[in-house]
């Protein structure tokens, strides 16, 4: 795999250049901005989507909460799947980091002495971002928007190459979506009981799930009842 780098003629590193080259051409203060985002901005972004999610979720209510907060649990833990899968990955492929093989890159962070392939923050974020999409669509939709930009960042920092980065998507996309039905099914349960516990406003706003203490529309309350059977 490494020796898809070792041609300045290859695709890959003509749009690693290509892509890479703008940080050449930006001022100083944008690519500080763009190794921020890069590195952990669109990381931080891409959490609050997700808590948002949930409380959203949490909020609505619904007997298909607990199955809705199922499907969104399984969006960071599929990310972190998707990561330990990788470290198989890059070990066989040891693909080093396009600064090595190439001169004339603009590195924008250092430190970055591991392996290319695959790329952990493309998985990363394309994994969540899925995993998102699985519980919600316009939520998920906009994750996978920010997942894609993070890809372009870290071919603009100098530290992947872009085939790289589509390996991430691919291997994030892939765990989300094969583990999702079985992911999905181990986990209604659990949140389920977490939903009847004391700490059920995790699941559900409003306390446990039990239906007590509710009133269906167009129902009688007990007290209104027992007035009525007692004016009778």
């Amino acid at each position: 795999m490494a020796g898809l780098a070792d041609s300045g003629s290859n695709p890959d590193v003509d749009l690693l250049y290509d892509i890479n080259g703008l940080a050449k051409d930006a001022p100083h203060w944008f690519d500080r901005v763009m190794e921020f985002v890069g590195e952990w901005g669109l990381l931080f972004v891409m959490v609050l989507l997700v808590l948002g999610c949930w409380w959203s979720v949490r909020r609505r209510g619904g007997d298909d909460a607990a199955s809705s907060v199922a499907a969104l649990v399984w969006a960071p833990l599929a990310a972190g799947v998707a990561v330990l899968v990788n470290v198989p990955i890059r070990g066989f492929v040891e693909r080093p980091r396009p600064f090595v093989d190439h001169e004339g890159l603009e590195v924008l962070i250092g430190g970055k002495s591991d392996f290319s392939f695959v790329s952990d923050h493309s998985t990363l974020m394309m994994a969540m971002a899925v995993g998102l999409f699985v519980a919600n669509r316009k939520l998920g939709l906009v994750g996978i928007g920010l997942a894609l930009l993070g890809g372009f960042c870290r071919v603009y920092m100098g530290v992947h190459y872009p085939t790289d980065v589509i390996g991430g998507f691919a291997l994030g996309t892939a765990v989300v979506l094969l583990l999702s039905p079985l992911a999905v099914a181990l986990l209604t349960p659990v949140v389920t009981a977490v939903e009847r516990s004391r700490v059920g406003w995790l699941v559900r706003a409003g306390g446990s799930a039990g239906g007590r203490g509710k009133v269906l529309p167009g129902a009688r309350s007990e007290v209104e009842a027992e007035e009525r059977d007692l004016a009778a």
